[in-house]
């Protein structure tokens, strides 16, 4: 990814722009690529990367069943958060990712990966609850690096990662809960 939309392209070692597979039923969708990302070209490579997969463990799914990426293709400088000029300027490539990959569920990790899609919610009222907007079913989550900072919000992340795996399910049982307006849990 060569873009230079915005001032991002200056700071970053390279464009992350996501990885997995591209049918998956689960997309996750984080903020933006930290250092290790950076570095190496893959979304949740560091430590938020290995609490996710045994977040997914616990699931019983691997990396190689979903599609992860975030809101932006570029390290913040400095791991800030990013500027919404910033989100503006990826949201061709996020809007196109969606498309293409079709999950049945989009799991938003932290605040501004879910005000991107549920900009009226707050975090700590939406976390591992299921919404449905414009025929996509979202779960927001709080983003696993909270857990690597406060231990107490593991077995939160974990009570919620459970919601996926009861939407998920519902959806093999009813699949046209995706559509439909029914409650999702």
């Amino acid at each position: 990814m060569a873009c230079q939309k915005c001032g991002l392209c200056r700071s970053r070692t390279q464009a992350v722009p996501g990885n997995g597979d591209t049918k998956a039923d689960l997309m996750f969708i984080g903020e933006a690529p930290g250092k290790n990302e950076d570095e190496q070209g893959v979304p949740f490579c560091g430590a938020s990367g290995r609490l996710l997969s045994e977040l997914l463990a616990s699931i019983n799914l691997s990396r190689e069943q979903i599609f992860i990426t975030n809101i932006v293709k570029c390290r913040p400088p400095d791991n800030r958060d990013p500027l919404p000029n910033e989100i503006e300027s990826c949201s061709p490539y996020l809007k196109q990712q969606v498309e293409e990959v079709k999950p049945k569920v989009i799991a938003t990790l932290g605040r501004y990966a879910m005000n991107h899609f549920l900009p009226d919610m707050k975090i700590s009222e939406a976390h591992g609850r299921a919404f449905r907007r414009q025929g996509q079913i979202f779960v927001p989550l709080y983003h696993p690096a909270v857990a690597l900072y406060r231990a107490s919000m593991r077995d939160e992340l974990m009570a919620d990662f459970q919601v996926i795996n009861k939407v998920l399910t519902k959806l093999v049982s009813e699949p046209d809960l995706a559509t439909n307006q029914t409650a999702l849990i």
